[in-house]
């Protein structure tokens, strides 16, 4: 993959997923948005992320989602 979005690696966080390139997990987005806080207001926060890593976490999410092989029971 040539732009790498997430970076998985044991040294860095413990292995959490982070952006790559930063040390800000990609966990931490999903809960500002899930707190009502908006992505420029991360991306003011974690200003080592750009938006661009932002939209392809969350268009990837949405692939994720919408793939009905994937849809839990407790979602329906």
């Amino acid at each position: 993959m040539k732009n790498k979005v997430i970076n998985i690696d044991p040294e860095i966080m413990g292995g959490t997923p982070v952006f790559n390139g930063t040390r800000v997990p990609v966990q931490t987005l999903f809960d500002y948005l899930e707190g009502g806080n908006t992505v420029e207001k991360f991306l003011e926060d974690f200003p080592s992320v750009n938006k661009e890593q932002i939209v392809k976490i969350l268009e990837f999410a949405k692939k994720t989602v919408i793939n009905e092989n994937v849809i839990d029971e407790n979602l329906t």
